[in-house]
């Protein structure tokens, strides 16, 4: 790793590593709450990779998907919901503690030489739920660490990462795998974290250990011949996808489309399988069940970015004792209010911890919400040569993004840029990608600012528009002031660049 870079990680490592300790909770505390026979059973579905677009209930007509809809049938569809940051497992991270990546210490990936962890100070959803009397369990892929911080009572099932042998590429068997778990006799209720590795990419490991993502051909994103065991087959032609506004609409990306769709059909049957155990077993009723993805769609202009198709994601909430099914809920939630709701939920006294969320379980069911009308996003890496730290505002009609290292190229994950998709339009030579240049999905200024009202594929930046002066200083006021807030490391930058 270069010298120079290295030192700069180490130095946030330890900035915030000391900041951070007035920010955890003594154990004693939390068991405070309500008493353990009211509480509600709590199952949180974590999708790899699941943008919003590829999901029946919000709009696509073409995917199959009856039981994820039917679970915004029984509950809750949130039209506003984000990610903090559009990767794997700093996503996770902040979806498990409530606190931002670049405050927790997961600035990117977890896995091989990426390496990355939270600090080992950090108090996460599982170990205080287990603090407040409640059996914790996870399924899949975790894809963060330390254990020790990332603490689960039970371990279900797992496997590699993103591999077709792995549990969490068979939903089906994984809702299987957690029913003695959830039937098992107690007086006390679970916590259940259910984390597929579909709809990711797949890939091959060469002998050293690195990923192998073959661009000459579509990805098949874990299917296989012969399907998985209980799942039934949903295969997709590519003249039947719907191709989002942000994809170049051709051979190359219909035929991965396809194949992203028969994987998310197939997680789809797992959830199914895993709400058919809770109804069966007498749980369904007082059971919190929330569905998401830790971020967009595996295609270059969605994950690792924060443009609307990285960080809008799909988020299903059914409450327990369910009073408005099919609602559709406009508040702007963000993943670092889950921690702070799934608590709420569980009856800890939300006065006696600290994250950098809110719990918004007072509006889930709530008509004409006030105050629930922005959020804030923070990306610092994915793999450990993406150094390319962004913030973000975005409200309902305004998105501020701060490019912190702008004067560099956008950098690319290595399974989107070896994906079919891109290779294709590479070696025709394509300037266009979707709705952008590929010039200017590469190179970035320093402030984007987007109407969404009139420019929902954020294409016409007004950073540089003097009628928009006012709206863009008073964002980068407000932008600042989060960092200030969350204390982040990257804040010297408005005056270091």
């Amino acid at each position: 790793m270069n010298t120079l870079f290295k030192s700069i990680l180490i130095g946030c490592f330890s900035i915030v590593f000391s900041l951070m300790e007035d920010l955890l909770p003594s154990p004693e505390v939390l068991r405070q709450g309500a008493p353990l026979a009211k509480r509600p059973n709590i199952v949180l579905i974590v999708a790899d990779d699941h943008g919003r677009e590829a999901v029946g209930c919000y709009g696509n007509t073409s995917i199959r998907t009856p039981h994820i809809d039917q679970l915004a049938t029984d509950g809750v569809r949130f039209s506003n919901a984000f990610c903090t940051t559009a990767s794997c497992s700093p996503s996770r991270s902040v979806l498990l503690t409530g606190i931002h990546n670049h405050a927790n210490g997961m600035y990117g990936l977890e896995h091989q030489i990426h390496h990355f962890s939270s600090f080992d100070t950090i108090h996460s959803l599982p170990v205080w739920l287990e603090q407040a009397g409640y059996r914790t369990a996870r399924i899949g892929k975790l894809h963060v660490s330390p254990e020790s911080v990332y603490h689960f009572q039970r371990i279900l099932g797992t496997g590699k990462v993103n591999d077709p042998a792995s549990i969490g590429r068979s939903p089906v068997e994984m809702a299987r795998a957690c029913y003695d778990f959830m039937v098992e006799k107690s007086d006390t209720p679970f916590f259940l974290y259910f984390a597929t590795d579909d709809p990711h990419r797949s890939n091959t490991i060469s002998p050293d250990g690195s990923p192998i993502f073959d661009g000459t051909k579509p990805n098949l994103f874990g299917n296989r011949p012969g399907g998985y065991p209980q799942v039934g087959d949903h295969f997709y032609q590519p003249r039947e996808v719907s191709v989002p506004t942000y994809l170049p609409d051709n051979r190359a990306c219909r035929m991965e489309l396809a194949q992203y769709y028969e994987a998310i059909s197939r997680l789809d049957q797992g959830v199914g399988r895993l709400v058919d155990y809770l109804k069966e077993t007498g749980q369904y009723d007082n059971t919190l069940i929330v569905y998401l993805s830790d971020n967009g769609a595996p295609f270059p202009g969605a994950k690792t970015n924060l443009y609307e198709p990285g960080m809008r994601l799909p988020c299903i909430v059914k409450l327990p004792g369910q009073h408005k099914r099919s609602f559709v809920q406009d508040a702007l939630i963000s993943w670092i209010d889950v921690t702070p709701t799934l608590l709420d939920f569980a009856g800890v006294d939300l006065s006696t911890i600290v994250t950098q969320g809110r719990s918004f379980r007072s509006v889930v069911e709530q008509e004409s919400v006030r105050d629930w009308d922005e959020v804030y996003a923070s990306h610092s890496l994915h793999e450990i040569t993406m150094y390319y730290p962004m913030r973000v505002l975005r409200e309902r009609r305004y998105k501020l993004i701060f490019n912190i290292a702008h004067e560099l190229p956008y950098p690319m994950a290595l399974d989107l840029y070896r994906s079919y998709t891109w290779q294709e339009g590479l070696k025709k030579g394509e300037k266009v990608y979707g709705k952008r240049t590929v010039a200017a999905y590469l190179h970035r200024p320093r402030f984007e600012l987007y109407d969404l009202q009139t420019d929902p594929d954020e294409i016409h930046n007004l950073a540089a528009n003097p009628k928009y002066g006012g709206v863009l200083q008073r964002m980068q006021t407000k932008l600042k002031q989060f960092q200030k807030q969350t204390r982040d490391p990257w804040l010297s930058k408005w005056e270091f660049d």
